[in-house]
């Protein structure tokens, strides 16, 4: 058996502590060597939950020599410039979403980590959840026919003014940090040179980001995905295949707990049935794909081409997008 993956932690993210660091304590092909901070003090509290040193300061966590791997939760500005110092360091890399903000420097760090033999994996969790794959498996088998459409939503209540969301000049903006999760599931499914069909985003002036949004995409063949993101909204997080003969819808799509088994519902026109599906922790999968890969050498090509699809598309989003600044609403508009 081998040694566990020594993890660096670059970052006291608010994933990281309730998400991320919990998978990699309990995952046994990994363990938390060191995790740092700019202020000590956070890099102790997590070390004092999850184990390892506490370390101040970056560039110290990567001098390590008991640092395999880093864990990177940092803002989405500040990804590109630690995931390639780690890569310089010769530290395999597990990043959050988005890898980086920019397409071309998404494919400059992977190539960079293949003339380095490093995994570099950005961590759209969800995929791993074994849901998924039990859907494409009924998808692939008809049980809706053949694909005519695919619609996804995720959508939080909006967070305290002070959220690193609203934080423009660190990447702030629910485009980057929400509307990816539904970006990414139609490109989960949809095959071949999926475009852009048009986008809608709307702009809180107050903040001047991104608040919420909705996408339409296209097969070559003309297979619709409509995608909704925000935060200003109830919470949802869903996505609906629609098929010839019937319609999947699945709940909890992106962000389901550990203890919670999945249910997937399938209308078709004369049935209606449910599936229940096994409980999983796509976040502690995660752990042990990125261990494992790193073991045997997988260069994750799967995982690698996914992302550059995604980073592309996101820029394409932004570049055709119509944007539309918030407005108050009307006095009695309610009434």
């Amino acid at each position: 058996m081998n040694a566990p993956l020594r993890f660096g932690i670059i970052g006291c993210a608010d994933i990281a502590r309730r998400k991320m660091l919990p998978a990699l304590a309990a995952e046994p092909s990994t363990v938390v060597t060191a995790v740092a901070s700019r202020e000590l003090a956070k890099a102790r509290t997590l070390t004092g939950r999850f184990g390892g040193d506490p370390v101040q300061g970056y560039d110290r966590l990567l001098d390590r020599a008991d640092v395999d791997a880093v864990y990177l939760p940092l803002p989405a500005v500040l990804h590109a410039e630690w995931i390639e110092r780690a890569l310089r360091a010769g530290k395999h890399v597990l990043a959050e979403k988005p890898l980086t903000t920019d397409a071309a420097r998404t494919e400059e760090l992977y190539a960079l980590a293949r003339e380095r033999r490093l995994v570099l994996f950005e961590n759209f969790m969800f995929l791993q959840h074994s849901q998924h794959a039990a859907v494409a498996g009924l998808l692939a088998d008809g049980g809706i026919g053949e694909l005519r459409g695919f619609a996804a939503t995720f959508t939080i209540p909006p967070k305290p003014s002070g959220d690193i969301r609203y934080q423009r000049e660190i990447g702030g903006g629910a485009l980057d940090d929400i509307g990816v999760y539904p970006v990414r599931a139609a490109l989960h499914y949809l095959t071949g040179d999926v475009a852009l069909t048009g986008a809608v985003l709307r702009q809180d002036p107050e903040h001047d980001v991104i608040v919420s949004g909705n996408i339409q995409l296209h097969t070559p063949t003309g297979i619709p995905a409509q995608l909704q993101f925000g935060m200003e909204h109830a919470y949802r997080s869903s996505y609906e295949l629609i098929g010839s003969t019937g319609r999947l819808l699945l709940d909890r799509a992106f962000t389901p707990p550990p203890s919670l088994p999945p249910v997937v519902r399938i209308f078709q026109q004369d049935h209606y049935h449910e599936l229940t599906l096994p409980a999983d922790d796509q976040f502690r999968k995660v752990a042990a794909l990125f261990a494992t890969a790193v073991s045997s050498g997988a260069p994750l090509l799967e995982h690698r081409n996914g992302s550059i699809r995604q980073a592309r598309m996101i820029e394409t989003i932004k570049a055709g997008a119509e944007v539309r600044r918030t407005t108050a609403e009307p006095a009695g508009a309610r009434s």
